[in-house]
């Protein structure tokens, strides 16, 4: 198959044209157009430091329906204990930093380059990306984020100072998702931690054709846990 080289059009050959590990494009950049075109046909960017931009759309998914997720009973007992404050879009450059710096078994490095924080950042302030922070005592010690478009939303990493911490920012991500009609919650590639918490393993087909009826519904006007 061929890797194809993008220009300066936000356009994407079809993902059925990725190669076996799921690599489809390199190239472009992270303009606000192109990546909005690529969360919806199922594609993202996913490349290290000194890397050119490599796009994705792999030929397995990680995705979460609604109540697949597995919220263990000690995490519930800690969040009606309110041990964890969870707020929603506070300080959305402050997890994606925090995600970038979160050591992860295995990888030596960070994929959320400074290029990455800026474009996500830029899409925060426009409404597509959420951060869903789990605090302690007035500090960030846990959370995630992603995009949302339509009723789909797509995670894209997390972190935890503190035991649990992430995973409350999950539990809190599932609620709000499922209360809003979404119809899924992807967390890309496929891994033993997020097949632990409930996602099941989807072939881009069907994933691809749930991304496009998810797309057809209005997006939540608030995000707000309380909203």
């Amino acid at each position: 198959m061929t890797i194809f080289t993008l220009d300066h059009r936000p356009l994407f050959p079809s993902p059925d044209e990725a190669e076996p590990n799921g690599l489809l494009a390199v190239g472009g950049d992270l303009s606000e157009a192109r990546l909005l075109e690529a969360y919806r046909r199922g594609i993202f960017p996913w490349y290290s430091a000194g890397q050119p931009i490599l796009w994705w759309s792999p030929p397995e998914r990680a995705v979460f329906l609604p109540g697949d997720e597995h919220i263990p009973t000690r995490l519930k007992r800690k969040l009606r204990g309110a041990s964890f404050e969870i707020r929603v879009d506070t300080v959305f450059a402050k997890v994606m930093q925090a995600c970038a710096m979160a050591k992860r078994s295995g990888d030596p490095g960070t994929w959320i380059t400074d290029e990455m924080l800026h474009a996500y950042v830029a899409l925060h302030e426009s409404g597509y990306a959420h951060s869903f922070e789990t605090w302690r005592n007035g500090e960030l010690v846990g959370g995630l984020y992603g995009l949302s478009l339509g009723a789909a939303f797509f995670g894209e990493s997390m972190f935890s100072d503190v035991d649990d911490a992430s995973k409350a920012a999950f539990a809190a991500l599932c609620t709000s998702c499922w209360r809003h009609g979404f119809h899924f919650i992807d967390g890309q590639v496929p891994n033993e931690n997020l097949e632990r918490l409930g996602a099941r393993v989807m072939g881009r087909a069907e994933f691809l054709e749930r991304l496009g009826a998810a797309l057809l519904e209005p997006p939540p006007q608030d995000w707000r846990m309380d909203a």
